[in-house]
């Protein structure tokens, strides 16, 4: 509960930069991955992000790294259907599973290979946004862009009592576990249930709490949010230009390219 993705953030050199340059580099990304045709400029993206997000954002590689694992997991079982199930061609790979035949063919795996560039540059990028930005003053961005305030103001309020009810659920827990409360099955059970209705009261009186406090400072349904106005450097601006101008030169010169 001490090293969520907000302390690595509020941490970050990258944190006292521009916050829109930040969200156009990223918007830039995502564009550009759900339209490139080829996995060269994709790989291009998320070296770029991960470059800057553990060279320049000081993220511990370690954890870079663990955190593209979980959903690299999902994207490589997803590859591996497109692979062998997908696609016409000459076939590259082929064998038996249990006397079932597989094969790999070329359009099979360039389209496997494209997905999977695609979603590693994806992720890449807005693990950029994540750990170099705190939600706060992505909040702050949002409001500056005329998006609605309840809208926003909710958000807050769930991003906020995720990590406050999340603690609980933790405290109640590990309360029930030195008192053996999972030590078989049927405790297990009976411990969930009464972990899962504790934390639907806790949540409510939390709620009423809340709502008295808010009242009682006056609150006329609209937060106050403090935005940090930073201008964008020219140092910035060069290679933030450099980056755009070579990953749309990728995209433009590989579109036609095969790559098996």
């Amino acid at each position: 509960m001490t090293n969520i993705l907000d302390d690595y953030a509020l941490m970050s050199p990258l944190r006292h930069r521009n916050n829109w340059l930040k969200l156009a580099i990223v918007l830039f990304g995502l564009l550009a991955g759900v339209s490139a045709t080829s996995p060269i400029p994709l790989f291009f993206i998320a070296f770029c992000m991960s470059l800057t997000t553990v060279g320049l954002g000081k993220t511990p590689p370690q954890l870079y790294f663990k955190l593209l694992l979980a959903p690299m997991g999902f994207a490589v079982v997803s590859v591996l259907i497109i692979a062998f199930f997908s696609g016409s061609g000459p076939e590259m790979l082929a064998f038996k599973l249990l006397g079932y035949p597989l094969s790999v063919r070329t359009d099979g795996f360039e389209l496997a290979l494209l997905v999977l560039s695609r979603s590693l540059s994806g992720m890449c990028c807005l693990y950029f946004l994540v750990l170099t930005t705190p939600m706060i003053e992505l909040f702050a961005v949002l409001k500056a862009s005329r998006f609605p305030e309840s809208l926003i103001e909710l958000s807050m309020l769930i991003y906020r009592y995720i990590f406050v009810f999340l603690d609980m659920a933790l405290s109640i827990r590990y309360a029930q576990t030195v008192r053996l409360g999972y030590s078989n099955f049927r405790r297990s059970i009976n411990s969930l249930g009464m972990l899962t209705s504790t934390l639907f009261i806790r949540s409510w009186e939390q709620g009423d709490k809340l709502f008295l406090a808010m009242n009682s400072r006056c609150y006329d349904g609209k937060m106050t949010l403090f935005e940090v106005h930073r201008p964008v450097k020219a140092t910035e601006l060069l290679l933030t230009s450099a980056y755009f101008l070579l990953t749309l030169a990728l995209f433009y010169f590989t579109k036609n390219i095969s790559i098996v």
